[in-house]
């Protein structure tokens, strides 16, 4: 495709692009698999994409803007905006159930749960103890005897966990 300018495409069209972008860390879904993207408009003559990062630190939040970036200009939207929107946070329940598959083909089991049933906070028994993992499932056998060997994985969102039936390692896409 070239960058030159072209008729102002639909909305439906933009987001069909936006479905072919993918995550630079988990290139097996795409930034609306993720749930990231949560708004597409027109504004006068130019595009802005109003993205939420999956933290608000995310290493990965400025390659995705490039990405989106590139992607429309390949389909001839040189200037398109990008903004950001923190409020409210990005959980693990925007995951599509077709990310949720993805991401247990690609190996990585997908969360465990709804974050926002999660969301209160009892502290009236609080402890030093940590809450008792969650039973996370091989995405490679599907035996759910595993065991979490690290609260983090290849990237802070993941934790890395081995199956202690067919011996694997794996990431765990943390519920948050």
């Amino acid at each position: 495709m070239n960058a030159a300018a072209v008729d102002k495409p639909s909305l439906d069209t933009v987001w069909h692009w936006l479905a072919e972008v993918p995550d630079p860390e988990i290139p097996v879904i795409s930034i609306t698999d993720l749930g990231i993207v949560r708004d597409v408009r027109w504004q006068d003559e130019q595009l802005v994409v109003t993205v939420t990062p999956t933290y608000s630190g995310c290493p990965a939040t400025e390659v995705i803007a490039a990405s989106i970036r590139v992607a429309m200009a390949e389909h001839g939207i040189a200037d398109a905006k990008m903004e950001t929107r923190l409020s409210p946070a990005w959980t693990t329940d925007w995951l599509t159930p077709e990310a949720k598959a993805k991401l247990r083909d690609y190996g990585i089991a997908p969360p465990v749960g709804l974050a926002a049933g999660e969301q209160r906070i009892d502290i009236s028994r609080l402890t030093r103890r940590a809450p008792p993992a969650p039973v996370v499932a091989c995405p490679r056998c599907t035996s759910t005897h595993t065991e979490m060997l690290s609260q983090f994985g290849s990237t802070p969102c993941k934790s890395l966990y081995r199956c202690k039936a067919c011996r694997e390692p794996f990431d765990y896409f943390k519920c948050h």
